[in-house]
């Protein structure tokens, strides 16, 4: 049953890099702790992705690229380029940046074209899309904008930060996120997740994936726990 829980844990996780001093060894040792730890994914910028599936060969850990990544501020044509660049080095999944500026505009056509087009993009060949809202700049009536925009065009997952913002992810934003899109879209937390209570916070909240750094120390945490409880 430990090892179950264990498991089911760290199947909840995307294994974290995203600075941009990362070298080849550190993303090399990233893909290492992904497959020993049975990770769902490594999260990267989109740059390194075939260095990593070819790291990851033989496993059954995802690939997910960072598009438009931390600000959003680039235009749809270019996150498309980037998406698919992306999948043709191998990505299993793509985390794309809304355009935060264009949804404070009110322009929600725009947010709606541009989930569109990624999700044209991914959908035929089986790739995870998850949005990222970057919900500490964002009102709750423009979270839920975007959230029911997802409803309608149903990606894999809204996801509530990209860890570079002002604040990351919060309990309440991803139980709004969930209020939303109910069962047709799941809800990615990241962003300051750093220990097993915060993971489990965000999972009550409703966040079925976990963006974080802090797998490895989350997953200790467990361990220790359940060898103190037993």
């Amino acid at each position: 049953m430990i090892e179950n829980e264990k498991e089911k844990i760290c199947q909840m996780i995307d294994h974290t890099l995203l600075k941009p001093y990362a070298s080849s060894s550190d993303l090399k040792q990233l893909c290492s702790e992904a497959r020993e730890y049975h990770f769902k994914m490594v999260a990267i910028n989109s740059y390194p992705v075939k260095m990593c599936k070819e790291f990851l060969k033989g496993s059954d850990v995802h690939v997910g690229a960072a598009i438009g990544f931390p600000l959003g501020q680039t235009t749809i044509e270019c996150k498309c380029f980037e998406t698919n660049e992306a999948i043709n080095h191998g990505a299993d999944e793509i985390d794309y940046v809304i355009n935060i500026s264009k949804l404070k505009d009110g322009d929600l056509d725009y947010i709606r074209k541009e989930m569109r087009s990624i999700k044209n993009l991914c959908e035929p060949k089986g790739i995870i899309l998850k949005v990222i809202l970057e919900t500490c700049y964002l009102t709750k009536e423009e979270i839920i904008s975007v959230c029911e925009i997802a409803k309608e065009i149903k990606p894999n997952f809204v996801k509530t930060s990209t860890g570079f913002g002002a604040e990351g992810a919060t309990a309440e934003n991803v139980k709004l996120m969930k209020q939303v899109v109910g069962d047709s879209v799941e809800v990615k937390a990241a962003g300051g997740i750093r220990s097993l209570d915060k993971m489990k916070a965000m999972i009550e909240a409703g966040a079925t994936r976990i963006g974080t750094s802090s797998g490895i120390k989350i997953i200790k945490e467990l361990q220790e726990r359940n060898y103190e409880n037993n």
